[in-house]
């Protein structure tokens, strides 16, 4: 029996780049929360909102990164059809799944309306996770 080798530096990289995508999430949602006003992370104190922040970060990623590729591979007619336009409802749907996730968990975290909070929230969350993107390193 083979023993299949383990590279600890591989695992702590992966964390690493999952906390640099969420820190980067949860400054995008921020700003669309600031931009968009149906799109809001309640009242109180900073580290309430930032705690907050955080969390949804967190939430959205996982529905980015479980839920999002099967939305994509069941709608890829319709992507196919609107030329990769179609991808922005696609976004608005994890948006508007994120903000029911948040509420199942008390967080204050909420998208008012779908289309227009949710669309144009999703187009300024993959406007800036874009740009911050380009200065994370792959290293």
């Amino acid at each position: 029996m083979t023993s299949i080798p383990v590279y600890p530096w591989k695992t702590d990289a992966m964390l690493v780049n999952f906390a640099i995508k969420t820190v980067i999430n949860g400054l995008a949602l921020w700003v669309a929360a600031w931009a968009v006003p149906g799109i809001t992370f309640g009242e109180g104190d900073a580290g309430k909102v930032i705690g907050t922040v955080a969390l949804v970060a967190v939430i959205f990623g996982l529905v980015n990164s479980l839920v999002r590729p099967i939305t994509q591979l069941v709608t890829l007619p319709l992507i196919i059809l609107t030329l990769g336009l179609f991808v922005f409802i696609v976004n608005a749907l994890m948006l508007q799944l994120t903000s029911w996730l948040a509420d199942q968990f008390n967080l204050a975290f909420h998208v008012q309306h779908f289309f227009w909070d949710a669309v144009f929230g999703a187009l300024i969350i993959t406007f800036v996770s874009m740009l911050l993107g380009f200065l994370k390193t792959d290293d």
